[in-house]
């Protein structure tokens, strides 16, 4: 007898429909087709237990299971179950007329319990634009895949509960999630907050304008000096997620197997990977392609601390993901492409030693060392970051001041007056949503500057040694201040404090 059912793959971000098939026919065997991986040709040892386990057959016949398309290649354990309900529904144990009907997914456990799923969300919502009458899932990824409105999704725990229900034995009660009110579900109050943040208060203005504007931002300070402790705390003054972000970073995550039991993701994430992590780890790809950190970071932070300790090649693959905000993975027979639009915030020693320019200590680093370590960061990499800010110590005054600092929910009030402003601006513009993304043209529209701040901007490139990617940061930058300030032209107070976030263009730091 032939049944088929189905289950789904999932690529990069998007899920495809998968067609198991299974035949059951005379003769003995068990005969696995269409580009299955080791995990599920191992499918049937798992199958065989759980049925038995839980008083049902495995067939002693000549089991032919195909996975079509045939051409694409399936990989995972989470197609036990789909085959587990054909093979059931092929031998007669279970009526067939239903199963096809659903999309079925989930590892079986030997005593027949089911283990979650990878990117439960993608194939929720290929299952809906197919028109299928529901979607059966571990229980574990249910509110994930709950979020998609329209679709009826059922969460199980054991291989039994499925049965029952095509068997008309027993009822499962559908989850259902509304999506929107998930979605407003905020932290009153930040794990990580600016009001604990003592003296630095010139810093924290930096990390309000990178906030507004979207920009990267690089951290220069000696050890100790709190770069890690304010990169922490820069989410916290993030504008608010909307609701179509949610949905895309819930989906990146869902994908990488990290959305455990929860629902839809309203908070930006903030990823710290090691320096010793690997170039495959942090844009993605692999043998079975996943996202990398630059993708999990979509829509929040991504924090490279100690920037100069990561290998020169794995920062240098971050280079298209700047500037293009996705990253495309190329194989011989496959191309992925992954959402990567984040905030960079790096770290940084001024000098291996750790105190360039430190009056209280002394100078350990020869200015060759000092240029090899400061070397490690490309220019065309350096060229991407639009605010560099120097941190120094915070001294025993300030940090035994008890006095209240601002908090980050009165910073986030500005950067998403400022980001509404931006987003007005640019609607006319499809991939341009805040002013780190202008590209040249709208930087000669936008930013307009007078004699006086021309004359300005002239004199610190001169006399700063500033170089010519500058030039365009400085702009940039100068547009997220007067949006701060609500100011519809660019005027030269905004360019004179631009001009300082360019440490590193200055002579005596990279040549």
């Amino acid at each position: 007898m032939l049944v088929k059912v189905f289950g789904s793959a999932v690529f990069g971000v998007d899920a495809t429909t998968i067609t198991v098939e299974v035949n059951i026919d005379k003769g003995i065997g068990y005969h696995l087709v269409g580009l299955p991986d080791n995990a599920i040709k191992e499918s049937s040892y798992r199958i065989a237990a759980a049925l038995k386990n839980n008083n049902y057959n495995f067939p002693g016949k000549k089991i032919t299971v195909n996975m079509a398309p045939a051409d694409l290649r399936k990989e995972g354990s989470a197609y036990d179950l789909t085959i587990a309900v054909g093979i059931l529904a092929a031998s007669g144990q279970i009526m067939s007329e239903e199963v096809d009907k659903y999309v079925i997914m989930g590892e079986l456990s030997l005593d027949g319990g089911l283990q979650p799923i990878k990117g439960a969300l993608s194939i929720a919502i290929k299952a809906k634009e197919e028109g299928f009458k529901g979607f059966f899932l571990p229980k574990k990824n249910v509110k994930e895949a709950a979020i998609v409105t329209g679709l009826v999704v059922y969460g199980i725990e054991n291989v039994k509960e499925i049965i029952d229900f095509f068997e008309g034995k027993g009822t499962i009660e559908p989850t259902t999630i509304n999506t929107r009110e998930e979605f407003y579900k905020t932290l009153d109050y930040p794990e990580f907050d600016f009001a604990e943040v003592r003296g630095q208060e010139s810093i924290k203005r930096c990390m309000e304008i990178a906030a507004a504007g979207g920009h990267n931002v690089i951290l220069i300070g000696p050890p100790g000096a709190g770069k890690t402790m304010l990169a922490k705390r820069l989410p916290s003054i993030l504008p608010p997620m909307t609701l179509k972000e949610a949905l895309e970073t819930t989906k990146i995550h869902s994908v990488a197997g990290k959305v455990k039991d929860t629902g839809l993701m309203n908070q930006r994430p903030f990823r710290s990977p090691h320096h010793s992590a690997s170039s495959v780890s942090l844009v993605g790809g692999g043998s079975y392609p996943q996202p990398g950190e630059i993708s999990l970071a979509h829509n929040g932070v991504l924090f490279l601390d100690e920037l100069p300790e990561f290998k020169r090649e794995v920062l240098e693959v971050m280079r298209q993901p700047l500037e293009d905000r996705e990253v495309t993975i190329s194989r011989a027979k496959f191309t992925i492409t992954y959402p990567s639009s984040f905030m960079l915030v790096a770290s940084m020693n001024p000098s291996p030693g750790g105190y360039f320019n430190d009056p209280h200590a002394p100078v350990s680093s020869s200015p060759n060392e000092m240029q090899r370590y400061l070397n490690k960061i490309s220019g065309p990499l350096l060229d991407r970051i639009d605010i560099h800010i120097e941190v120094t110590p915070v001294p025993f005054e300030k940090l035994s001041d008890k006095r209240a600092s601002e908090s980050s929910v009165e910073i986030r009030k500005r950067v998403t007056k400022a980001r509404e402003i931006q987003s007005n601006r640019f609607e006319k513009y499809e991939h341009i949503h805040y002013n780190a993304q202008m590209t040249t043209k709208q930087i000669r529209e936008y930013c307009e500057l007078d004699d006086t701040s021309l004359q300005l901007l002239k004199t610190a490139m001169e006399r700063l040694n500033l170089s010519a990617r500058a030039y365009d940061r400085i702009l940039k930058v100068s547009r997220t201040i007067a949006d701060l300030e609500d100011s519809e032209n660019v005027s030269s107070n905004h360019i004179a404090e631009a001009i300082q976030y360019r440490s590193l263009d200055r002579d005596g730091w990279l040549g």
